[in-house]
C-alpha cells in the first residue's frame, strides 16, 4: 500500500491559502494566456481579486490608477507642508546645489527608497502591472512623478524657490522631494487599493 504525503490541514491555518496565493496563480496564467480577449478577461480577475479583500493590510494590490494618484498626491502633501514652511529646506537645497554629485545622488536615493517602501517593505504585496518600456513599474514612476509635481508647485506657490538661481530651486525641491516622495508612496499603498 503506496502512502500519500500528509495533506495540510486548513484547520489550524498551516499553509491555508490565501489572495496571494490566487494572485500568484493568475500571475502563472498571464505568462501562457495569448488570446486578447482571455488577457483582458484575467486583467479584470485580478483588478477583483486586488479590490475584495478585507483588510487594509495583506492586500494583493496591482496596477495604477487615477485613484492612485489621489492617494499618493495626499500622502506627498502631508509630508510636504513641513517642507515647504521649514527654512531648512531651502538651506540643504543650497547646499546640495553647490555639487551635481549631490544632486544626482539624491536622485538615485529618493528612487531607491521609494521603491523600497512599494516593493522591499512588503507593507502590502504590491505586483508590477504592465511595466513602462517593459522596465519601469507604473506604480514607481507614478508615486515619484506625483510627488516631485507636488513638490514643485507646492514650494513655487508659496514662493520657497528663488527664480534667479534656477539650479538652487532645482535643489531645493529635490530636498523636498525626499520625504514628500516616501509620502506618496505610503499614501498610495498603505489604503491598500
Amino acid at each position: 500500500m503506496s502512502q500519500q504525503p500528509d495533506a495540510p490541514d486548513h484547520s489550524r491555518g498551516e499553509d491555508r491559502p490565501d489572495v496571494s496565493d490566487l494572485f500568484d496563480e493568475l500571475e502563472d496564467l498571464d505568462d501562457i494566456v495569448d488570446d486578447p480577449e482571455a488577457q483582458r478577461q484575467l486583467d479584470e480577475i485580478k483588478t477583483l481579486t486586488g479590490s475584495i479583500q478585507g483588510s487594509a493590510f495583506g492586500q494583493v494590490i496591482y496596477g495604477f490608477d487615477r485613484t492612485d494618484a489621489a492617494e499618493a498626491a495626499l500622502g506627498s502633501l502631508l509630508f510636504g507642508f513641513p517642507m515647504a514652511v521649514e527654512g531648512g529646506t531651502n538651506e540643504a537645497g543650497a547646499f546640495v546645489a553647490r555639487s551635481p554629485w549631490l544632486l544626482a545622488g539624491l536622485v538615485v536615493v529618493t528612487v531607491a527608497i521609494v521603491h523600497a517602501v512599494l516593493y522591499v517593505a512588503e507593507f502590502q504585496d504590491v505586483r508590477v502591472a504592465d511595466p513602462i518600456f517593459g522596465l519601469v513599474p507604473r506604480r514607481l514612476a507614478g508615486v515619484l512623478a506625483v510627488s516631485l509635481g507636488i513638490a514643485a508647485i507646492l514650494l513655487t506657490s508659496w514662493g520657497r524657490l528663488e527664480g534667479n538661481e534656477p539650479v538652487v530651486a532645482l535643489a531645493t525641491v529635490l530636498v523636498a522631494w525626499v520625504p514628500m516622495a516616501i509620502g506618496a508612496a505610503l499614501g498610495d499603498i498603505l489604503p491598500g487599493s
